[in-house]
């Protein structure tokens, strides 16, 4: 528990979004490419996208670094105000149950690191000096961080709770069941949460189906993800166009090891790593393992964390497009990176319909078959 359980959490989150207006209005990178000054701000690599006729990848842009995080923290301010003010605000459970759910899908920090990859990609061909807004996105990564980790979700619905004056609570008698929203035990005759207000279910319905239906979908997207073109680059005499692979290849061929490996490890090792443990949690919560379920819970937790960073690979594609955008030098996104776009929130949405709680029952199955 933070030593200022009230104050901090609210005043990370106002000092996060007075660092993401800052950010988001001032200059990011400043690029001279072929005698040409290209001046880059946030919106404006958006607005690139918009013209480039590539409105999702600018959706998905604006909504990873810059909705999730403004309402994360806008809904900080109205739980933790509640808390300080003594009274809970209206609706202040539904307030709760998005900040918990936006927390996941803040990629700030994914962002700053796509920006140093695609640094020393464009630093060969061209002169690039960062704004004052990218040494301010870092500030701004580690404050989120900061500020979702202050944030925990069972002691803020205790003290909604409190001040609403509830009575006391107890250890349900007879059946109980785990909220997976506020994590607090509750009678398993309760169809709707009475501390939180979410539905209560034994384990969450069609957590197994919906889970595969996702992870399937995203293995079929990720064989055209992979194997078509995810760049064109081009100029009045050459047209290239690249795959995730290829692209891996001249990076390393031309000397960038530590790019290239980290291309690599981002595009193709963690989705189809996540992909594979995806298979094992739910291969183990249908028919059973006897890997022990403790193991099984730590590698959900790892796939949960690591599938967002997939994402550096479309956040520099996207930095490129915004740098290289005249008929001297154009550079635009192929179809591979919608697909790979759609893989990697694919698997991000069937880690989080899963529930691993279905791990832990067919484990204690298992053990009552060998007793």
């Amino acid at each position: 528990m933070e030593a200022n359980p009230f104050l901090l959490p609210p005043a990370l989150a106002l000092a996060s979004l007075i660092m993401l207006a800052v950010v988001f209005s001032g200059l990011y990178m400043h690029v001279t490419v072929l005698g040409l000054e290209v001046p880059l701000t946030m919106p404006e690599m958006m607005k690139v996208l918009i013209l480039q006729k590539s409105g999702f990848l600018a959706e998905v842009m604006f909504v990873l670094t810059f909705g999730a995080p403004f309402f994360f923290c806008l809904l900080c301010l109205y739980v933790y105000g509640g808390l300080l003010w003594g009274k809970p605000p209206p609706g202040v459970l539904g307030a709760t149950r998005w900040l918990v759910r936006l927390r996941g899908w803040m990629m700030v920090d994914v962002f700053f690191i796509s920006t140093l990859v695609a640094y020393i990609k464009l630093g060969k061909v061209a002169e690039v000096h960062f704004g004052p807004a990218f040494y301010l996105m870092f500030v701004l990564s580690v404050l989120l961080i900061r500020t979702a980790l202050s944030v925990p979700e069972h002691w803020v619905y205790y003290q909604i709770r409190r001040l609403r004056g509830d009575k006391d609570l107890v250890r349900p008698e007879g059946g109980s069941v785990f909220c997976g929203k506020c994590l607090f035990e509750r009678p398993a005759h309760e169809t709707e949460c009475e501390i939180c207000g979410s539905g209560l279910h034994k384990r969450r319905p069609n957590s197994l189906s919906l889970s595969l239906a996702l992870l399937i979908t995203s293995v079929i997207l990720l064989l055209p993800a992979n194997l078509m073109t995810i760049m064109v680059s081009s100029n009045p005499t050459v047209i290239e166009r690249s795959t995730i692979f290829s692209g891996i290849q001249f990076m390393w061929r031309d000397g960038d090891h530590y790019i290239a490996m980290i291309i690599f490890s981002a595009s193709i090792m963690v989705p189809w790593l996540k992909i594979i443990a995806m298979g094992v949690l739910l291969y183990a919560a249908k028919f059973g393992t006897k890997m022990a379920p403790q193991k099984l819970a730590k590698l959900y937790l790892i796939t949960e964390s690591i599938g967002r960073w997939s994402m550096i690979d479309i956040f520099v594609i996207i930095m490129l497009m915004s740098t290289f955008r005249t008929h001297m030098a154009r550079v635009v996104p192929g179809p591979a990176a919608l697909y790979f776009c759609l893989v990697v929130l694919l698997t991000m949405l069937s880690a989080h319909f899963f529930d691993p709680r279905l791990m832990w029952d067919k484990a204690a199955q298992r053990n009552t078959k060998a007793t």
